[in-house]
């Protein structure tokens, strides 16, 4: 039985609707309301309505807006989540991307890299660039946690610059149940980041 447009765009709409501005996602989120095309055409109506916005070739969000800034930028991982999929393959952010979300680095890069399990990825969105790269399962064994974060940081900075301060700082955000979960996951990390894991865990100073 085919659906009426309408009936379609209405359904559409409820679900952006449901997850609020700022959701980001892809025709893929969709796909169990009608057919591709149904889909992508109810997309467009509602782009060129300014309901949505379009942030690249089949990427859109549902714009937040700031009384004072205006429109707002979606977030790196609002866009990473979208590209993984309706079905949410997992994504670890790396790098620079890592430092910063510790409080290591004040600076959002202009290239942020996730790893994942999923498709490898690249999109532009604006001045920023939000790759998802492909990687190992070992490499995906600390997705969602802190463990997998402090990981990729120390792996950007690298084993030269990490330093005390550096410890201190981490050793001074993380919790305890943080510091519990590093020492559970020394086994997936390189053999120079795991000391340092066991430095930061540590009620000693470093």
């Amino acid at each position: 039985m085919t659906i009426p447009i309408q009936s379609i765009e209405k359904a559409i709409l409820s679900r952006i609707y449901g997850h609020g501005r700022g959701w980001v996602f892809t025709p893929a989120f969709f796909l169990d309301i009608g057919s591709r095309a149904a889909i992508d055409s109810t997309l467009k109506r509602l782009r060129v309505a300014s309901t949505i916005r379009r942030l690249a070739a089949g990427l859109y969000d549902y714009p937040a807006y700031h009384a004072a800034l205006g429109v707002l930028t979606p977030t790196a991982d609002a866009i990473a989540k979208a590209l993984a999929g309706r079905d949410a393959a997992r994504i670890q952010p790396t790098g620079a991307y890592a430092a910063n979300l510790l409080g290591l680095s004040d600076q959002v890069p202009m290239k942020v890299v996730f790893q994942t399990d999923g498709m490898t990825r690249n999109v532009h969105v604006g001045k920023q660039q939000i790759i998802l790269k492909r990687t190992t399962p070992k490499n995906m064994a600390t997705t969602g946690k802190v463990s997998g974060l402090v990981i990729q940081a120390l792996r950007h900075l690298g084993q030269r610059y990490v330093n005390n301060t550096i410890i201190a700082q981490l050793r001074q955000r993380l919790s305890d149940d943080d510091k519990q979960q590093l020492i559970r996951d020394l086994v997936f990390a390189p053999a120079w980041v795991a000391d340092v894991m066991r430095q930061i865990a540590s009620s000693d100073k470093a």
